[in-house]
């Protein structure tokens, strides 16, 4: 429990930020380094009642969200709610990731405000080209790591571009901002459509491609589970771990699509034990009765599976 929560209350009730501010001390935080994460819960920082559930909420990692569903008359006191959980948060099992808001749009102050009390991502929305990404490096702290979300036509044109430094370590994308950035009708998003199919696949190989964890789209019918269900199973098919979520059902179903199966970890366990038993002869593919041929990329495969269940 938060030692003066009854304080953050009556002063953001009362509307009184400069008594807010004085609640906001940059503290030293052990930054959450994981990078195994399947659900990414965003939470609106201008909701005290949501902020003080951080600790009970089934995600591997929070979107403390700073932009779009905070008002503008609300976004000053969001920021400093932001800075007063994170300092209350010296350690945390969950990855806790700020959005800021858009870098013309105050983005750039947030995020020099923000570094002071060390968020373990900060993610930067409707980010274009690497000059924008550069600029946002030479301002970050080099332990902060850098998201952000492809939802513009140019990041999207330039995304293999914009690994410009090894703190950018996750992409979001932003289908619903990039079909309409496109003048494409949303009402195409379905997933027997082939051109969000092209546009998920082109996502995830790129992003892997230079070394960038993809996130998939946060789909917004939160109700409809069933659906979103659906929608878990094409992307880890496809070879997606991890998806944005607005709602802590959606966050629980996707840690357990996302979580390999027992078969899955047993034949890996397997694969593995056989793969390093045959390198110790100098053989480095061979035939197995059950697994059929092994090789030093199945492997590679096997390891990644068992790593990302550790």
């Amino acid at each position: 429990m938060i030692n003066n929560l009854q304080e953050i209350i009556e002063a953001y009730e009362s509307r009184d930020l400069k008594a807010l501010n004085l609640l906001a001390v940059p503290t030293c935080r052990t930054l959450n380094k994981r990078a195994d994460f399947r659900s990414l819960l965003m939470l609106s920082c201008n909701n005290l009642k949501h902020l003080t559930k951080i600790d009970t909420l089934e995600a591997d990692a929070i979107i403390l969200n700073l932009e779009d569903g905070v008002s503008k008359v609300d976004k000053p006191f969001a920021l400093v709610l932001c800075a007063i959980f994170l300092s209350y948060y010296k350690r945390c099992d969950k990855k806790l990731i700020v959005r800021v808001n858009a870098l013309n749009e105050g983005g750039y102050d947030e995020i020099a405000y923000l570094k002071n009390f060390m968020p373990d991502a900060i993610r930067v929305p409707k980010i274009r080209d690497k000059k924008e990404v550069e600029s946002v490096c030479e301002l970050l702290d080099e332990k902060i790591e850098l998201h952000l979300s492809i939802e513009t036509k140019e990041a999207w044109n330039s995304m293999l571009e914009l690994r410009v430094d090894k703190n950018v370590t996750t992409f979001y994308l932003g289908i619903l901002d990039i079909f309409a950035d496109m003048k494409l009708s949303q009402t195409l998003i379905s997933r027997e459509n082939p051109v969000v199919l092209y546009m998920l696949s082109h996502f995830l190989i790129s992003s892997k491609s230079i070394g960038v964890k993809p996130v998939s789209f946060v789909y917004q019918e939160f109700k409809k589970l069933p659906e979103f269900e659906m929608w878990l199973s094409l992307e880890k098919s496809m070879g997606y771990d991890a998806k944005g979520c607005l709602s802590p059902t959606q966050a629980s179903i996707a840690n357990r699509v996302f979580t390999s199966s027992e078969a899955e970890i047993k034949r890996a366990e397997i694969i593995v034990k056989l793969f390093e038993l045959k390198q110790e002869e100098g053989i480095s593919g061979f035939e197995d009765k059950e697994f059929g041929f092994i090789d030093e990329p199945i492997y590679k495969g096997a390891l990644a599976t068992l790593n990302k269940n550790v």
